[in-house]
């Protein structure tokens, strides 16, 4: 599946002082990771969210957010939040740094 890689573009743009997020390929489109975790990605022209399990619940009330159901199981702590949620920088830049801080506070993953 391809991705939006006019998003991607944007997303570079948020992140782009922030020298210790990378880029993999990953659920069919690309993903920006910290230390080895997921903090937010793109799969089609949906932007991908990983808020964590506490914060799932308060992340589903916005209205473009929706379940993450990947292979028809949907993963509590992941949303995908719909284009019309991401259409202006702002609200771009907050769910990016959302996902983006809760990776980072995760532990580092040791590379294999």
């Amino acid at each position: 599946m391809a991705y939006d890689e006019t998003l991607a573009t944007r997303i570079r743009d948020v992140l782009a002082l922030d020298g210790d997020v990378s880029e993999m390929k990953m659920f069919g489109g690309i993903a920006y990771l910290v230390g080895g975790n997921m903090g937010v990605g793109i799969v089609g022209e949906k932007l991908m969210v990983r808020v964590g399990g506490d914060d799932h619940d308060r992340a589903m009330a916005d209205p473009h957010a929706e379940p993450m159901d990947f292979n028809g199981r949907p993963m509590r702590g992941m949303i995908y939040v719909r284009p019309h949620g991401i259409a202006d920088d702002e609200a771009l830049r907050r769910w990016v740094d959302w996902g983006i801080g809760y990776a980072r506070a995760q532990p580092v993953k040791k590379k294999k």
